[in-house]
């Protein structure tokens, strides 16, 4: 299993840009979906998530801008950020809970590689 992350690039304030993350290999099922950032000189930390039933969940510094969302058949994720602001620049990343694999029959959890958003102000 492994999980892409796609959609990153340089926008300037108020823009919008939206990330994607796709899982590939033989998968049974995923659990929770996120997406995380590290700022710079930051540890990482949690923006959003979704969950199994489409449940989702935000931090309050992004709540009402981002929206997450979860594509079961693609097993997918994708991450709309609206107005942005320079205080988002980060690298995004994206994490897949409890992924069942076909092939081992276990379930782990995935990162992606990260992909770098800049906001100019």
């Amino acid at each position: 299993v492994q999980l892409q992350a796609s959609g990153g690039g340089l926008v300037q304030a108020g823009d919008t840009l939206i990330l994607t993350c796709a899982a590939s290999g033989r998968i049974i099922s995923i659990g929770a979906m996120n997406w995380y950032r590290q700022r710079p000189g930051q540890s990482r930390e949690l923006v959003a998530t979704v969950y199994q039933n489409d449940k989702t969940l935000y931090d309050h510094a992004v709540k009402d801008r981002f929206t997450i969302s979860r594509d079961h058949a693609k097993n997918a994720a994708s991450l709309r950020m609206n107005d942005l602001k320079p205080e988002d620049t980060a690298v995004y990343y994206c994490n897949f809970e409890s992924v069942l694999s076909l092939v081992t029959m276990t379930a782990n959890d995935y990162w992606g590689q990260g992909t770098l958003v800049t906001v100019s102000s």
